[in-house]
Parts: C-alpha cells; sequence; structure tokens
C-alpha cells in the first residue's frame, strides 16, 4: 500500500496565506509581466514561464517581513497569471491588423478577461485527477522547481541577487543597443557564393536569456528549423527561380528580384505555417487516449462532489464550489456572446450564440490538453500555437460550410480562437501553479482566488501595451503605384489626412499584384502614395504567431491560401515525425526570421557549456533553478522593460521625425537624434564585427554568472 504524500506544510497546520500584502504584490508582478511578456511574444514568439522568477523576487521582498512560504506561494501565484494571458493574447489578437481590422483596448480586455478566468474555471474540476491521482506521472517542471525554490527560500536561500544583475544587465545593453543605438542592432551574412543564403542574428539580452532557459537541445532544434528555411528552401527557390520573369503566387515581383526577406515573407511563411499546424496536430494527437481519461474522469470527480458535497475536506483539498465554476463559466461565456453581438458582429446573434457556443466545446476540451501536455513538458513548451490554429481551422471551416466568409466573420473566428488560447495558455499556467501549492501545502481555493485577482490585474494593462506598442512602432514610407483598382482582397479601412490630402486608407492581404500591407490610396487618381507599416508586424515587433493566426483564417475563409505551399510544410513534419523527431520546435524556427532563432541558440550553447563546466550535462542539465537560469530570467525581464519604457518612446520619436520627413518630400539629412552611435563613430556602429563582439562579451557575462553554483545560503 503506497504512503499519501505529505506536502511540506501539512494540511492541518494553519499560517497566514491569502494576506492583503501577498494578493497585492502578486497583482502587480501580473501587470509587469503582463507587459513583459507581450512584448516577448510580439518579438520572438516565444514566452517562458515566469512563476520561478517571481517566486525569487516574493522571497526576496517580502521574507525581511517574515512572511511564510504560503503566501510567498500566493505571490507567484497571483504574478504568474500575467505571463500567460499576455501570451495567449500576443499569439493571436495582433492578428487583428493582419486581416484589417483595429486593435481595440476593449476588446483585447474582455477576450482576455474571458479566457484568462476559464482557463482557470475549467481547470478546477480537473485538479485532483491531473495533479493528486497522476501525482508521480505528470511532474510538472515549472511547478515543482518553483516549490523546491519556495522550501529552499523558507530554509534560508537568498536568490534573487542573480535576476536583479541580469535586469540590470539587459536593460543596460538594451537601451544602449536599440535606444542609443551605439552598435548595430542585427549582424548579418549573405554569401555572394551562395545566392539566396543569409545567417543574422537580433542581438538582444531577451533571445539570449530564453534560449539559456529552454535549454541546448530545444534552442538547436528551432535553430535547425530557421538553417532549413534560410540556407536550405530559399538559396532552393531563387536557383530554380532565378530565369522566370513572372511573379508566382503568393510573391508579387519575380524571384529574380527578391531579396532573401521577401522570399521568406511571400514562400517560407505559407511552408512555416503548414509545418507549424501540422506538428501542432501531432503533439495534440499523442496525448488523446490520456485526455479522454481526463475529462471522465473530471467529469467523475464533479459527480463525485455533488454527491458528497456535505462531507467536509481538508485545507489542501479545498477547491472553489463547483456552483461558482459552472456559474462563473455560464456568466463569462454570455459576456462573450454579447461582445460578439454589440461590438464585433452585430445584427447576427444567433450565429454569434453558436460562436460562443463553440468557446466552451473548444475551450474545455484545449484546457484539458493544456493542463495534461504541461504536466508532461512544461508550460515553456507548452504547444498553444498548435491548439489555437486547431481551434482557427475548424471554426473557419464551419463558418466556410454554412457561408459565414464575409465582412466581420474573420474577426469573430479570432475572436474564439482567442479566448481559447488565452484559455489554454491560463490553464497550463494554473495547473503549474496549483502543483507548486500542492508540493508545498497551499489551499486550492485561495491559490485559485489568487490567480483570478492576477487575471483582474494583467488584463488592464495588456491591451493598452499592444496599443502603445503597435503605435510607438508605426512607420510611414513613400510607395507609389499607379493605376491601382480595387478590389476584394482590398479593404477600405475608411479616410486618412497625410501629407494636407485625404486618403483611404486600405489593407491588402492575399493580392496577386500588391504586397500584403497597409496603404494610402487616392481613389480619384487611383493610385497608392505611401505605405503605412503598423508596429506590429514590422521588423521590430514582427508577431509571428499573430501573422500565422491571419494567414489560416484568411486563407480559409476566402479560399486563397497557397496550399501547395503549405503542404510542403506539412509534409516536412511528416517525414521528421517517422524519424522519430519531435517536430513542433523544428517547425516553430522554420517560420521564424533566422535573425529570431540564431540568438536564442546562442542561448542554447551557453547554457550546454554551463552544464558540461558544472558536470550536469549528462545529468538533465542544471535545472530551472540555479544561476544561470535566474539571471537568464533578468536578462528577459531587464531587456523587455527597457523595451516598453525606454526604446519604444525613442521609437515613437524616431517614427513621428521620419514621417514628418515624408510628409515634406525630403530624406533625412542625417542620423535621427538619438542614433548617438551614427553620431559619434559611424562605423563601429554600423559593423557586423563590433555587434558581434559585444553580444559575444553578454553571452560570456551569462556563462561566467552560471559556471558559480547556486547554494541555499548565499546568493
Amino acid at each position: 500500500m503506497s504512503v499519501p504524500f505529505q506536502p511540506y506544510v501539512a494540511s492541518e497546520k494553519l499560517m497566514p496565506e491569502f494576506t492583503l500584502r501577498a494578493v497585492l504584490l502578486g497583482a502587480l508582478f501580473g501587470l509587469i509581466f503582463g507587459a513583459v511578456t507581450v512584448y516577448l511574444a510580439l518579438r520572438a514568439g516565444l514566452t517562458v514561464s515566469a512563476s520561478i522568477p517571481i517566486a525569487v523576487l516574493a522571497i526576496s521582498l517580502l521574507k525581511r517581513f517574515g512572511s511564510t512560504i504560503l503566501e510567498n506561494n500566493i505571490v507567484q501565484t497571483g504574478g504568474s497569471a500575467g505571463e500567460s494571458i499576455a501570451a495567449g493574447v500576443a499569439f493571436t489578437l495582433p492578428a487583428l491588423i493582419f486581416l484589417g481590422f483595429q486593435l481595440e483596448v476593449g476588446r483585447i480586455f474582455l477576450i482576455a478577461l474571458g479566457g484568462g478566468i476559464l482557463g482557470v474555471l475549467f481547470m478546477i474540476p480537473l485538479r485532483r485527477y491531473l495533479l493528486v491521482k497522476e501525482h508521480g506521472t505528470l511532474m510538472y517542471p515549472e511547478g515543482t522547481a518553483c516549490a523546491d525554490d519556495l522550501i529552499a527560500g523558507e530554509k534560508g536561500g537568498r536568490f534573487a541577487g542573480r535576476v536583479f544583475l541580469g535586469f540590470g544587465v539587459g536593460a543596460v545593453y538594451k537601451l544602449l543597443h536599440e535606444g542609443l543605438r551605439l552598435w548595430k542592432g542585427q549582424p548579418e551574412y549573405q554569401p555572394s557564393w551562395y545566392g539566396g543564403g543569409r545567417i543574422a542574428g537580433t542581438t538582444t539580452p531577451e533571445y539570449l536569456g530564453v534560449g539559456y532557459i529552454i535549454g541546448p537541445k530545444v534552442a538547436g532544434t528551432i535553430f535547425a528549423g530557421g538553417v532549413l528555411s534560410w540556407l536550405v528552401m530559399i538559396p532552393v527557390i531563387k536557383f530554380f527561380g532565378a530565369q522566370l520573369a513572372n511573379p508566382i503566387f503568393p510573391g508579387t515581383i519575380p524571384i529574380a528580384d527578391m531579396t532573401p526577406q521577401q522570399v521568406w515573407q511571400a514562400y517560407i511563411r505559407p511552408i512555416g505555417a503548414g509545418a507549424v499546424t501540422m506538428a501542432g496536430l501531432f503533439t495534440l494527437a499523442r496525448p488523446i487516449p490520456t485526455i479522454v481519461e481526463a475529462i471522465r474522469a473530471g467529469v467523475r470527480d464533479i459527480g463525485a462532489g455533488r454527491q458528497g458535497a456535505g462531507v467536509a475536506r481538508t485545507r489542501t483539498e479545498n477547491d472553489l464550489p463547483l456552483t461558482v465554476v459552472g456559474g462563473g463559466s455560464a456568466l463569462l461565456v454570455m459576456a462573450l456572446w454579447i461582445l460578439l453581438s454589440v461590438d464585433i458582429n452585430p445584427g447576427h446573434w444567433l450565429a454569434n450564440l453558436v460562436a460562443a457556443i463553440l468557446i466552451v466545446v473548444f475551450g474545455f476540451l484545449f484546457v484539458t490538453v493544456s493542463s495534461r501536455v504541461v504536466g508532461l513538458i512544461g508550460s515553456s513548451a507548452n504547444p498553444i500555437s498548435g491548439m489555437t490554429i486547431a481551434t482557427l481551422m475548424a471554426t473557419c471551416l464551419i463558418f466556410v460550410v454554412v457561408g459565414w466568409t464575409g465582412g466581420a466573420w474573420a474577426a469573430v473566428a479570432l475572436s474564439v480562437g482567442g479566448v481559447v488560447c488565452v484559455a489554454a495558455a491560463n490553464a497550463g499556467n494554473t495547473s503549474q501553479d496549483l502543483k507548486t501549492g500542492f508540493l508545498v501545502g497551499a489551499t486550492p481555493r485561495f491559490q485559485q482566488l489568487a490567480l483570478i485577482v492576477g487575471v483582474l490585474a494583467s488584463v488592464t494593462v495588456i491591451g493598452y501595451t499592444l496599443t502603445y506598442l503597435n503605435r510607438s512602432y508605426t512607420s510611414i514610407e513613400a510607395r507609389a503605384m499607379e493605376n491601382v483598382a480595387l478590389t476584394a482582397e482590398m479593404r477600405d479601412l475608411g479616410a486618412v489626412n497625410f501629407a494636407d490630402r485625404e486618403f483611404r486608407l486600405v489593407n491588402v492581404i492575399g493580392s496577386q499584384t500588391i504586397p500584403d500591407g497597409r496603404y494610402y490610396y487616392d481613389p480619384a487618381a487611383r493610385r497608392i502614395a505611401y505605405e503605412e507599416q503598423p508596429g506590429i508586424g514590422s521588423p521590430d515587433l514582427p508577431a509571428p504567431q499573430a501573422t500565422l493566426m491571419a494567414t489560416v483564417i484568411n486563407g480559409i475563409l476566402n479560399r486563397n491560401l497557397p496550399w501547395g505551399l503549405v503542404l510542403f510544410g506539412v509534409f516536412i513534419v511528416v517525414v521528421l515525425e517517422l524519424a522519430g523527431v519531435r517536430s513542433l520546435a523544428f517547425a516553430v524556427g522554420s517560420y521564424l526570421p533566422i535573425g529570431t532563432t540564431a540568438p536564442i541558440f546562442a542561448g542554447g550553447v551557453v547554457r550546454w557549456l554551463a552544464d558540461r563546466r558544472s558536470g550536469a550535462a549528462g545529468k538533465g542539465g542544471e535545472g530551472e533553478v540555479s544561476s544561470g537560469a535566474l539571471m537568464a530570467a533578468g536578462l528577459i525581464a531587464g531587456g523587455a522593460i527597457a523595451g516598453l519604457l525606454g526604446v519604444a518612446p525613442i521609437e515613437a520619436k524616431r517614427s513621428a521625425d521620419a514621417a514628418e520627413l515624408v510628409r515634406a518630400g525630403r530624406e533625412a539629412a542625417g542620423p535621427a537624434v538619438f542614433d548617438f552611435g551614427a553620431r559619434w563613430w559611424p562605423d563601429l556602429a554600423a559593423s557586423d564585427v563590433v555587434a558581434l563582439v559585444v553580444f559575444l562579451a553578454l553571452a560570456a557575462a551569462l556563462f561566467a554568472v552560471a559556471r558559480k553554483r547556486l547554494t541555499a545560503e548565499g546568493s
């Protein structure tokens, strides 16, 4: 007979837990890490779990005031909700821009709120089965590591110094690198002897930190996907297309005239979309038997809960009641139905009710999937993109069958996918947090309330962060195109005044003659005069996941998806799976710019070197709680916050100055006001070698810190 698990704090022991200071500090961290994650997700298309750095900071900030381990756990529980919700929002809702709609803070708020709370509520009936009955089978790596961290802190550990060091280094590096541009932002190499080949790296602290945390295997697999795209497929396309005089759809100019970046945008992204979709489906298919069992067990537990409603449970078994789960879920779904009917798709209340029902069906399914999958592979590797793509494909196919393909139906489909994506992301995070609580002896009810408070706090900042970043990085360029007739692929977004003239702002997606984008169009002259490059979707904020969502929705609803290219990606993944390679990380890498995957790989290499140095390379690595991992988390947070509070305002000033020059019909006479590198040492600021050396110095600093073993007695 097995011995029941005993948590660190016994169930019969009472101590301060759901206190005002813990709840408020958790909400504050939810705000901060929500904004940080939006920035990181738009730049890299990836996120990392925030639970461990938040737990470290909670121990550092509250321990001196006599906090308990359960209070510290409430802080990390509430704070981590911001990261997961921001990831779900940033992966999906920016696609509104690419589909020809506006980003509205109120719409983002309601979708994020609905998805975030549904992720918590739908997880509650599954907790006992997945976290208690499956204890020892599902490891929940971040949740377990976070519990170890909290217990070590309770015994006297001081770990926060590494996080603060990484935060400071990352913030200073970011401001000098992208704010003042003292050195080149992206060193690159395009060999003349290998047409179409390109190697580049956006040398930022966030990418280096992400690569270190996810480790050499995943980082290497992601980079391998980038190598296939940028050093194999693009050169092949350039080689065979060099003699073609006419464009090939979805390209709008001859391949011979395309740069590697243009080939990637036109042909590689659809291939990557097919690869990511297929890899996501493979990832979802593997745990189907256990998912079915989890759903059955959840239903059985609901029935058992009703039959034993009057039976007292111990503190560590005390969840929010099922009446709250059912009633809260029903109210949220009703609110989302009202949002669709009033704001997004008015006049179609019955169709919007169908969309709300799809949210419930797909939401509960993928909450279950996410909660199970993160127990096996962790939150940072949770394939919420695959779940969202599956939701969008099913939703869009239903819409096509019943004829809902025009007007606002793309926004309706994206709203369904957005709620499900946020719910799945937060359910995975909720599972990790509740696992941490299970190990340390927390009260589930208090953690669930803390998660809801974290959701309420973080959703107030996520929408503003998205719109702020989009506005800060938006630019306008002169782009003359004559004899342009409006077609079905061009969505008129209304009037816009620029250069003392009125134009129509036109969003183009899927045209065979004009590249996708937003243009200032003169109807009388049938002429495009300027191109507006939204900040989200620009090289600085490529938003790769949201771009993928827009490609899927537009391609299915308008029936113009380049299926040949999509199928290339599908069968690349099939080959990998047949060869025994887990394909999701590879597929994501094939879709991302190589400037993103290369520095992530560099972070993985630093982790590999640190593991070898410490002797942990053959033991599964150094673990989540270590000097290197904590500094890497600080690099991510410092770089992202400096990007939000320092670089973004500077970019807004640059964009405004550039737009003024375009409006006046003049070119820049010299460096922008904040381009100190171009003013002080122009040759060094433009040097690829200098940029690479500075980035290697940052990597060396991370390695030097990672070499030092972290102990419970000191920092």
